[in-house]
């Protein structure tokens, strides 16, 4: 039976076998979504007369003896940057509401319908998706499923509670600086950020072009390879990464990422990356050089790039952002250009820095959040002895890696009694095989899950 649990491949599995009709699948997934979205807030618009044409459009391929696509009848939403035909493209703002209508889907929605994948609607996300809590002021906040009264995590924060609560098997989310990473911690979910550049980005609402990375969030790792396949450049050379899945770790090499990585946080987060590496025998640690200047970098180049992108909307609607969010864009707009540009020289020093360590290791691992889940409006936290604000420390170990674009899978590690928690599993450049294998494998062991909420 399909149902809230059901992953992408089984779902695929059964409509391509005639076992249910993606209609079938599609109105279960309607009925999900109206009877538990209002509590918990994933959704800004639920597309159901598109959802129910592009399922009957399945079956009908079905019916006629044709190929109805590798993700046939499996409903998926998107995180309301990306543009929906016939819907505003809100990014997460009140301003964006009064924008017209996209006429068109994004790039990654349209490879998906091409694969057969149906379209259920657009999900709440920070505005203009400089986040990481999952609360807006707007639309209200998306909460996470394993607790309502905690963050799901942002910007991404209606991907991650869309799919944790079973509503789809799959959604997308941006990363710029940590939002599929950051939601896939709080929600137990397995989230991949392709190399920068990957997967296309036409078709979405931009918050820093030099970092905004698309990707996709899921139950499984191989959900996630299926999906990331299917919104490859079909015109392009990128090898499909399901095939190799079946390898898991064998002969890689692994470490655990030490020095900046390896303080800073709650126990619970290192607990979770010594319980991944344990199980993949990795025993070697790693220093990251400059972790912590690389997160300032990415400071100054996200809020230089989202101010100036902003700057006209500062300048005539002030009064209808999010303050806070009003506030670091402004903050943004005034950064010395020298500061900029400085960052980005850094930039580069800081790749080839880490792109040496990819000589000796495949695989680096490190914790995705300093904590599990806060509860929703909690503006403080104590790592290390020192309060610090929530907001912008959630992103303490997604920041250093955003910078230069690496591929990133983030994996759930359940707690027994506990909310879960997420471990990056980081590989150089375009290697995005590499990191889904090892999530593979940690999920057929067992350590790493993503169960339904009750």
């Amino acid at each position: 039976m399909i149902g809230r649990s059901s992953t992408v491949l089984e779902t695929a599995a059964a409509v391509r076998s005639g076992a249910v009709s993606a209609m079938d699948v599609t109105r279960a997934a309607l009925s999900r979504i109206a009877a538990d979205d209002p509590r918990l807030g994933a959704f800004t618009e639920v597309t159901s007369d598109r959802a129910l044409a592009q399922a009957a459009k399945v079956d009908a391929a079905m019916a006629g003896g044709g190929d109805p696509g590798p993700l046939a009848g499996v409903p998926f939403a998107v995180k309301n940057l990306f543009d929906v035909a016939g819907l505003p493209t809100l990014a997460g703002s009140k301003i964006n509401a009064d924008h017209p209508p996209a006429p068109s889907d994004a790039v990654l929605i349209r490879r998906l319908t091409q694969a057969g994948a149906v379209l259920v609607g657009a999900l709440n996300m920070g505005e203009y998706a400089y986040d990481f809590t999952g609360e807006n002021c707007h639309y209200g906040p998306s909460r996470n499923p394993h607790d309502p009264s905690r963050m799901s995590g942002g910007s991404s924060g209606g991907s991650g509670t869309a799919a944790a609560a079973g509503f789809v098997p799959l959604t997308l989310g941006s990363d710029t600086n940590g939002s599929i990473r950051v939601p896939s911690s709080f929600c137990g979910l397995f989230g991949l950020k392709p190399t920068f550049g990957r997967l296309s980005r036409e078709g979405t609402f931009p918050f820093c072009y030099s970092l905004d990375h698309l990707g996709p969030l899921a139950r499984s790792a191989a959900d996630l390879a299926a999906a990331y396949d299917a919104m490859l450049d079909p015109a392009g050379k990128d090898e499909p990464v399901t095939p190799g899945l079946g390898r898991g770790a064998d002969g890689l090499r692994i470490a655990v990422a030490g020095g900046y990585f390896a303080k800073g946080a709650l126990p619970e987060a290192f607990e979770a990356v010594a319980t991944v590496a344990a199980s993949l025998g990795a025993t070697e640690t790693v220093t990251i050089p400059e972790a912590a200047r690389a997160r300032a970098a990415a400071y100054v180049i996200t809020t230089a790039e989202g101010g100036n992108l902003h700057l006209e909307r500062l300048r005539t609607r002030a009064e209808d952002f999010d303050p806070a969010t009003r506030d670091r864009l402004l903050a943004g707009a005034m950064v010395p250009s020298s500061w900029y540009l400085q960052a980005q020289r850094f930039r580069r020093w800081y790749h080839d820095r880490v792109m040496e360590l990819f000589a000796n290791v495949d695989i680096i691992l490190a914790p995705a959040t300093p904590c599990t889940a806060p509860p929703i409006g909690q503006e403080t936290m104590v790592l290390d002895g020192v309060e610090m604000l929530v907001r912008p420390n959630i992103g303490i170990f997604t920041q250093p890696l955003s910078l230069i674009g690496l591929p990133i899978a983030a994996v759930p590690v359940q707690r027994p009694g506990g909310l879960p928690i997420g471990v990056q599993v980081i590989a150089a450049p375009g290697r995005e095989d590499l990191v889904l294998r090892v999530a593979a494998q940690l999920e057929l062991s067992g350590i790493c899950a993503a169960p339904v909420p009750n």
